[in-house]
C-alpha cells in the first residue's frame, strides 16, 4: 500500500511539472483539490452520509487544510524550477524537521544520534541544492519553506489523529483547499488548450486521491514507524518520472545527498520505534 502510495506521488509531481509548462500553477493547485474533494465526497457520502464532515475542531482542519495547500502550493511552484527526483528528495528531509520542531514546540526528548541525523538530511539537502555552485539560484531555498511548512502540517496531523477520524481529515483538506484556492483564479483562470493537458490534469487528481487512499489503508494495517522507511523510495520512483519524461538524471553529488538523506530519515524512524515512551509522529509523503 505504501509503495501505491508513494508511486501516485512521484507520479503527480511529474505530471505536475508537464502541465505546468502551459497552464498557472495556480489553476493546476485548484484542479487538484477540486478533483480530491469532489472525489472524496462522491466516493465516502454513501456511507459517512452528515458524519463525514462530523469534528471535534473546526478551526484545526481548516489550519490544517491551509497548511496542506501552502504546501502543495509551494510544491508545484519548486517543480517549475527543479527537477523531480532532487526536489523529492530535499522535501524527504520533512521527517528530519518534525524531529526538530518537536523538540522546540512540544518539548520532546530528542537523542544526540537523531540530532546527528538531523545534521546529516542537511548535509544532504546541501549537496542537492549547490550553494555557491554553477547553478546556484536563490530560489533553491524555496523548497526549504516547503519542507518547514510540511512539517509543520504533520506536527497538527500527529496530534488531531488523536481525536478525528482520518476520513474525516482527508475531506476537510479537500474542501479548503479548493476553497481558498478558487479566490485566486480570478487573475489566473486560464484553462487548458489541449486535451493533452486535461488528461494530465485529470491524471494529477486521480494520482493525488489514490496515493492518499493507499495511505490511509496502509496506516490502518500498520503504525508510522513501521512504515517510514518505505517512503523513501519515492525518491527512486521520482527519479525515474523525471528521467522518462524530461531524460534527466542527478549528477554524482545530488546522487550522494539524496542517498544521505534516505539513509538518515530511515535510520531516524528506527531509532524512534526504538523509544516506545515517545510513540513517532505520522509522517507522510510530499502531496
Amino acid at each position: 500500500m505504501v509503495l501505491l502510495a508513494v508511486a501516485c506521488f512521484a507520479t503527480l509531481d511529474t505530471i505536475t511539472k508537464l502541465v505546468t509548462l502551459t497552464v498557472p500553477v495556480m489553476f493546476a493547485l485548484w484542479f487538484r483539490y477540486a478533483f480530491q474533494a469532489v472525489a472524496t465526497t462522491v466516493i465516502m457520502w454513501p456511507q459517512r452520509q452528515s458524519s463525514l464532515w462530523a469534528t471535534q475542531n473546526l478551526g484545526l482542519q481548516c489550519l490544517r487544510g491551509a497548511l496542506l495547500l501552502l504546501t502543495s502550493m509551494l510544491t508545484f511552484f519548486c517543480l517549475t524550477f527543479m527537477p523531480v527526483g532532487e526536489f523529492t528528495a530535499v522535501a524527504m528531509t520533512t521527517p528530519l524537521v518534525v524531529t526538530l520542531l518537536a523538540a522546540w514546540l512540544l518539548k520532546e526528548q530528542v537523542s544526540i544520534w537523531r540530532w546527528l541525523l538531523v545534521a546529516g538530511g542537511f548535509v544532504g539537502t546541501l549537496c542537492i541544492i549547490k550553494p555557491g555552485g554553477d547553478m546556484w539560484n536563490w530560489l533553491l531555498l524555496v523548497p526549504l519553506f516547503q519542507v518547514l511548512a510540511y512539517a509543520s502540517f504533520q506536527i497538527l496531523t500527529s496530534r488531531m489523529v488523536r481525536t478525528e477520524d482520518p476520513i474525516t481529515m482527508h475531506f476537510y483538506t479537500g474542501w479548503v483547499g479548493t476553497a481558498l484556492a478558487t479566490p485566486p483564479l480570478w487573475f489566473y483562470w486560464q484553462p487548458p488548450q489541449t486535451w493533452q493537458t486535461w488528461m494530465g490534469l485529470v491524471l494529477m487528481g486521480l494520482a493525488g486521491s489514490s496515493g492518499h487512499f493507499f495511505l490511509i489503508h496502509a496506516f490502518r494495517k500498520a503504525p508510522a514507524a513501521a512504515l517510514t522507511p518505505i517512503f523513501y523510495a519515492q525518491i527512486g520512483m521520482a527519479i525515474l518520472g523525471g528521467w522518462l519524461m524530461f531524460a534527466h538524471l542527478p549528477d554524482s553529488w545530488s546522487i550522494a545527498g539524496m542517498v544521505l538523506i534516505a539513509c538518515c530519515g530511515a535510520t531516524s524512524t528506527w531509532l524512534a520505534v526504538r523509544q516506545p515512551q515517545q510513540p513517532p509522529l505520522k509522517h507522510g509523503p510530499v502531496l
